[in-house]
């Protein structure tokens, strides 16, 4: 069998990964509770984080997540916010430009704007920092929603979006210094504590700063 140079290798693991990613997630939408569905996610994002060759660990990192908290689950409309515009430039991608459109009120933790990614088919990216920031988790925040991704649990039958803090997770670059990663604006600060879903990992002996 001919062997494929490393780059093909590599878009292909990145497929095979986003592939996986949207089928965890649809195999949680359809879980009979948000608890069986969290489960799901742990041992599915635990898996491939480990075990697929798209990963972003390091030598012996591992995922941990806190509990599922059923407190922490919002069924929220996206209402209307003034549009607005937030750019990232990534290290490989060029510059990444987000439209927002629209907030989504969680509770007594404040709101977080939504965004539009308008690159290579466009999906809806919700980012987002709380006061575990720096302590039990990323200091520069995780993500809840990314739908080009697949990171997406759904909405209600009458129209409400699922953000469920349960299931944020820590972007790749909390993993290694390899990945850059658009991390959450100004809008996108909760004015509570969020101490569910993906916490900060084990590094083990790895040092995800350093660079080959």
């Amino acid at each position: 069998m001919t062997s494929l140079p490393q780059p093909a290798r590599t878009a292909l693991d990145v497929a095979s990964w986003r592939r996986e990613v949207h089928d965890l997630y649809a195999a949680v939408r359809a879980a009979g509770s948000p608890a069986q569905g969290h489960a799901l996610w742990v041992e599915g994002r635990s898996a491939m984080f480990r075990d697929h060759p798209a990963t972003a660990r390091l030598a012996d990192q591992e995922l941990r997540h806190a509990a599922y908290d059923p407190a922490f689950r919002f069924d929220v409309e996206i209402e209307p916010a003034d549009e607005g515009q937030w750019e990232y430039a990534t290290g490989t991608d060029g510059v990444a430009p987000f439209r927002r459109i629209g907030q989504v009120r969680l509770g007594d933790l404040g709101s977080l704007d939504v965004w539009w990614l308008g690159t290579y088919g466009g999906g809806v990216f919700v980012p987002f920092k709380d006061a575990t920031n720096g302590e039990s988790t990323y200091g520069a925040g995780r993500y809840v929603l990314d739908t080009v991704k697949g990171a997406d649990l759904g909405r209600m039958p009458g129209g409400d979006w699922v953000v469920d803090l349960n299931f944020a997770y820590n972007p790749s670059c909390v993993y290694s210094a390899r990945w850059s990663c658009p991390l959450a604006p100004r809008g996108n600060v909760l004015t509570g504590a969020a101490p569910v879903g993906e916490l900060l990992p084990d590094y083990g002996t790895s040092d995800p700063y350093a660079l080959d």
